[in-house]
Protein backbone atom coordinates (compact mmCIF):
# COMPACT_ATOMS: atom_id res chain seq x y z
CA UNK A 1 0.00 0.00 0.00
CA UNK A 2 1.37 4.02 -0.67
CA UNK A 3 0.48 6.28 2.19
CA UNK A 4 -2.94 7.62 0.18
CA UNK A 5 -3.64 4.15 1.42
CA UNK A 6 -2.86 3.94 4.62
CA UNK A 7 -4.30 7.16 5.23
CA UNK A 8 -7.32 6.24 4.28
CA UNK A 9 -7.30 3.00 6.37
CA UNK A 10 -6.59 5.27 9.06
CA UNK A 11 -9.27 7.60 8.57
CA UNK A 12 -11.89 4.76 7.84
CA UNK A 13 -10.54 2.54 10.99
CA UNK A 14 -10.59 5.58 13.60
CA UNK A 15 -14.78 6.84 12.46
CA UNK A 16 -15.37 2.98 13.33
CA UNK A 17 -13.41 2.73 16.26
CA UNK A 18 -15.48 5.41 17.75
CA UNK A 19 -18.52 3.64 16.83
CA UNK A 20 -17.24 0.60 17.95
CA UNK A 21 -15.95 2.04 21.73
CA UNK A 22 -19.06 4.29 21.97
CA UNK A 23 -21.86 3.28 19.44
CA UNK A 24 -24.34 5.79 21.15
CA UNK A 25 -23.83 7.89 17.88
CA UNK A 26 -24.24 11.46 19.83
CA UNK A 27 -21.46 13.52 21.02
CA UNK A 28 -19.88 11.57 23.10
CA UNK A 29 -19.11 8.85 20.06
CA UNK A 30 -17.32 11.92 17.82
CA UNK A 31 -15.28 12.34 21.09
CA UNK A 32 -14.19 9.26 20.89
CA UNK A 33 -13.50 9.21 16.95
CA UNK A 34 -11.41 12.44 17.98
CA UNK A 35 -9.49 10.38 20.55
CA UNK A 36 -8.21 8.20 18.45
CA UNK A 37 -8.07 9.67 15.29
CA UNK A 38 -4.43 11.01 15.58
CA UNK A 39 -2.85 8.26 17.37
CA UNK A 40 -4.18 6.25 14.94
CA UNK A 41 -3.26 7.68 11.75
CA UNK A 42 0.28 8.37 13.10
CA UNK A 43 0.56 4.97 13.89
CA UNK A 44 -0.24 3.93 10.45
CA UNK A 45 2.16 6.71 8.62
CA UNK A 46 5.63 5.55 11.13
CA UNK A 47 6.40 2.45 9.54
CA UNK A 48 7.15 4.25 6.23
CA UNK A 49 9.52 6.34 7.93
CA UNK A 50 12.00 4.11 6.43
CA UNK A 51 11.76 5.17 3.41
CA UNK A 52 13.80 8.14 4.55
CA UNK A 53 16.49 6.22 5.88
CA UNK A 54 17.32 2.02 6.03
CA UNK A 55 15.43 -0.87 4.04
CA UNK A 56 11.94 0.28 3.46
CA UNK A 57 9.18 -2.32 4.21
CA UNK A 58 12.33 -4.03 6.22
CA UNK A 59 13.67 -1.37 9.21
CA UNK A 60 10.04 -0.22 10.46
CA UNK A 61 7.91 -2.98 9.55
CA UNK A 62 8.77 -5.99 11.53
CA UNK A 63 8.32 -7.43 14.57
CA UNK A 64 10.85 -5.96 17.24
CA UNK A 65 9.27 -2.48 16.24
CA UNK A 66 5.65 -3.92 17.01
CA UNK A 67 6.66 -4.67 20.20
CA UNK A 68 7.52 -1.54 21.05
CA UNK A 69 4.33 0.16 20.02
CA UNK A 70 2.18 -2.74 21.82
CA UNK A 71 4.18 -1.83 24.99
CA UNK A 72 4.69 1.81 24.68
CA UNK A 73 0.55 2.11 26.29
CA UNK A 74 1.53 -0.61 28.93
CA UNK A 75 4.28 1.90 30.24
CA UNK A 76 3.05 5.17 28.95
CA UNK A 77 -0.78 5.24 28.74
CA UNK A 78 -1.95 8.73 27.60
CA UNK A 79 -3.35 10.19 24.45
CA UNK A 80 -0.83 8.00 22.41
CA UNK A 81 -2.45 4.51 23.37
CA UNK A 82 -3.86 4.42 20.01
CA UNK A 83 -0.91 4.35 18.20
CA UNK A 84 0.14 0.76 18.42
CA UNK A 85 -3.54 0.22 16.18
CA UNK A 86 -2.03 2.38 13.67
CA UNK A 87 1.14 0.68 13.19
CA UNK A 88 -0.89 -2.85 12.81
CA UNK A 89 -2.89 -2.10 10.23
CA UNK A 90 0.06 -0.60 8.36
CA UNK A 91 1.22 -4.14 8.93
CA UNK A 92 -1.95 -5.76 7.90
CA UNK A 93 -2.17 -3.71 4.68
CA UNK A 94 1.06 -4.28 3.49
CA UNK A 95 0.96 -8.17 4.24
CA UNK A 96 -2.84 -8.38 3.00
CA UNK A 97 -3.01 -5.72 0.84
CA UNK A 98 0.00 -5.43 -1.09
CA UNK A 99 2.12 -8.06 -3.56
CA UNK A 100 5.40 -7.28 -1.87
CA UNK A 101 4.78 -7.93 1.89
CA UNK A 102 6.85 -6.74 4.95
CA UNK A 103 10.29 -8.44 6.43
CA UNK A 104 8.25 -9.45 10.01
CA UNK A 105 11.92 -11.04 11.25
CA UNK A 106 13.89 -8.29 10.18
CA UNK A 107 16.91 -8.07 10.85
CA UNK A 108 17.38 -11.63 11.62
CA UNK A 109 15.70 -12.76 8.06
CA UNK A 110 15.30 -10.11 4.89
CA UNK A 111 12.48 -12.52 4.04
CA UNK A 112 9.32 -10.49 3.25
CA UNK A 113 6.25 -12.10 3.82
CA UNK A 114 2.64 -11.36 2.19
CA UNK A 115 -0.21 -12.81 0.87
CA UNK A 116 -1.00 -13.75 -2.45
CA UNK A 117 -4.59 -11.55 -2.12
CA UNK A 118 -2.45 -7.99 -2.48
CA UNK A 119 -2.08 -5.40 -5.51
CA UNK A 120 0.26 -3.42 -6.42
CA UNK A 121 0.52 0.11 -4.91
CA UNK A 122 -0.38 1.62 -8.61
CA UNK A 123 -3.02 -0.57 -9.19
CA UNK A 124 -7.13 0.75 -9.54
CA UNK A 125 -8.23 -1.99 -7.33
CA UNK A 126 -5.39 -0.75 -4.43
CA UNK A 127 -8.11 1.38 -2.37
CA UNK A 128 -11.32 -1.33 -2.68
CA UNK A 129 -8.56 -4.00 -1.26
CA UNK A 130 -7.60 -1.23 1.42
CA UNK A 131 -11.56 -0.27 2.44
CA UNK A 132 -12.32 -4.26 1.93
CA UNK A 133 -9.11 -4.97 4.76
CA UNK A 134 -10.34 -2.36 7.20
CA UNK A 135 -13.88 -3.35 7.44
CA UNK A 136 -12.63 -6.94 7.92
CA UNK A 137 -10.16 -4.79 10.94
CA UNK A 138 -13.26 -3.65 12.43
CA UNK A 139 -15.35 -6.58 12.84
CA UNK A 140 -11.93 -8.20 14.44
CA UNK A 141 -12.05 -4.85 16.92
CA UNK A 142 -15.59 -5.50 17.40
CA UNK A 143 -15.55 -9.11 18.06
CA UNK A 144 -12.49 -8.53 20.38
CA UNK A 145 -14.47 -5.92 22.31
CA UNK A 146 -17.62 -7.45 22.20
CA UNK A 147 -17.50 -11.06 21.60
CA UNK A 148 -14.36 -12.31 23.44
CA UNK A 149 -15.15 -10.81 26.51
CA UNK A 150 -17.77 -13.56 27.19
CA UNK A 151 -15.40 -16.10 26.96
CA UNK A 152 -13.13 -14.79 29.01
CA UNK A 153 -12.65 -15.11 32.93
CA UNK A 154 -14.51 -12.42 34.60
CA UNK A 155 -11.21 -10.78 35.56
CA UNK A 156 -9.82 -10.87 32.21
CA UNK A 157 -13.17 -9.31 30.77
CA UNK A 158 -13.46 -6.67 33.42
CA UNK A 159 -9.55 -5.45 31.83
CA UNK A 160 -10.90 -5.44 28.60
CA UNK A 161 -14.18 -3.24 29.39
CA UNK A 162 -11.97 -0.67 31.29
CA UNK A 163 -8.95 -0.67 28.37
CA UNK A 164 -11.51 -0.03 25.58
CA UNK A 165 -13.75 1.96 28.21
CA UNK A 166 -16.78 -0.08 27.28
CA UNK A 167 -19.07 -1.98 29.43
CA UNK A 168 -19.74 -5.85 28.68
Amino acid sequence: MNKRGHVLNAVLLSIGLGYVLDPSGDVSTFATIAEVFLPVVLGALFPDVDTAFGKHRKTLHNLPVLLIFLAHPVYHGGNLQWVWLGVVTHYVLDIVGSKRGIALFYPISSTEYGFPTGVTTSSDRAEAVTVAITLFELAAIAALVYVLPTYLPPQAAEIVANTTNVVV
